[in-house]
């Protein structure tokens, strides 16, 4: 037990290694049209997958932005978070409502069809994000590949690295920080939330006993405190609910994200700090218009597409399980 326990602490410090590189390196990795020669009609099969997988649940296009975030911030890109088995990342709580495994499931097979063992599912799962964008009327943008499978998964490392909904603008710069974004980004990367949902034990602090001077965060709208307490009443409520954190256009992909937090109905302290702090405020106005928010989300995520990649790596056959050779 000793010698495994000592093998895990090496692993993981390696993997830290890998994270220290620096963030140019790790974008040089990366480059545009990567498959062009190698797989060409690489991108074109995983949309056509990914459009038939979301045209029969078009909820799971939401996951799928989510789960490369929740991947690329837990030991970078390299599609950790798609790993099977025992205390994996995706067996963490704070990965308990992650959805759309079964798209990029179903983008390996088609690609694999075509260009066996060459498309990594780190890339896939960068590409399924982007075209779930897409699929939500977001704007799309170009995304890089060259990104390698990982062959570690924790479900410790995820609840450590991943920030929580209670996080205040301080503790949200810092996590990002970490992974050489910087605030702006932070601010822009959080608008994927126009299509997120949250279940009310993420938020249900907000709503009872929140302090000695106030039973409710006077951070959030009364009316809307509310009609979420109808949601989610304080003795018993329904973990499984899904309450819409865009309130004025929810399933689409757009900036009224952050005109909602202007009126005082982010769901989560991390959405409603954004406003409620200074130093973030004046980007979530700028945020709000549509045409600024399209042009940089595309952007940011080409930043947080690059976190943590390396040279080091493997190709996965299965996207859930590490190659046996």
């Amino acid at each position: 037990m000793a010698a495994l326990t000592s093998h895990f602490l090496l692993l993981t410090w390696a993997l830290l290694l890998f994270m220290s590189v620096d963030s140019s390196e790790q974008a040089s990795l990366l480059r545009d049209d990567f498959y062009k020669d190698s797989c060409p009609n690489a991108e074109s099969v995983i949309k056509a997958a990914v459009d038939a997988e979301l045209d029969k649940n078009l909820k799971l296009a939401a996951g799928l932005i989510r789960m490369q975030f929740h991947d690329c911030f837990v030991e970078g890109c390299d599609a950790s978070v798609l790993l099977d088995g025992n205390d994996t990342e995706k067996t963490a709580p704070i990965n308990s409502n992650l959805i759309g495994y079964e798209v990029v499931d179903a983008a390996k097979e088609a690609v694999e069809a075509v260009c066996p063992g060459v498309v990594s599912c780190s890339d896939i799962l960068a590409y399924a994000a982007r075209d779930s964008t897409v699929k939500l009327n977001g704007t799309g943008w170009t995304v890089q590949g060259g990104r390698k499978d990982g062959f570690f998964s924790c479900a410790k490392a995820a609840e450590l690295e991943l920030p929580p909904p209670t996080f205040n603008v301080a503790q949200l710069i810092e996590s990002f920080a970490r992974r050489g974004l910087s605030k702006k980004q932070m601010v822009i990367l959080s608008g994927s939330h126009s299509v997120g949902v949250g279940h009310c034990d993420k938020f249900v602090e907000r709503l009872y006993n929140f302090s000695e001077t106030h039973f409710t965060d006077p951070s959030i709208n009364a009316s809307y405190a509310e009609q979420l307490k109808k949601e989610c009443p304080q003795a018993t409520f329904n973990t499984t609910l899904e309450i819409f954190m865009d309130t004025i256009t929810p399933g689409e992909f757009d900036s009224n994200y952050y005109k909602g937090l202007a009126e005082h109905k982010g769901l989560f302290t991390s959405d409603q700090s954004l406003f409620d702090d200074r130093r973030t405020r004046k980007l979530v106005k700028k945020l709000m218009s549509e045409r600024v928010f399209d042009r940089q989300f595309g952007e940011a995520m080409r930043a947080m597409g690059a976190v943590g990649v390396r040279a080091e790596g493997q190709i996965r056959r299965n996207c859930r399980t590490v190659n046996p050779w």
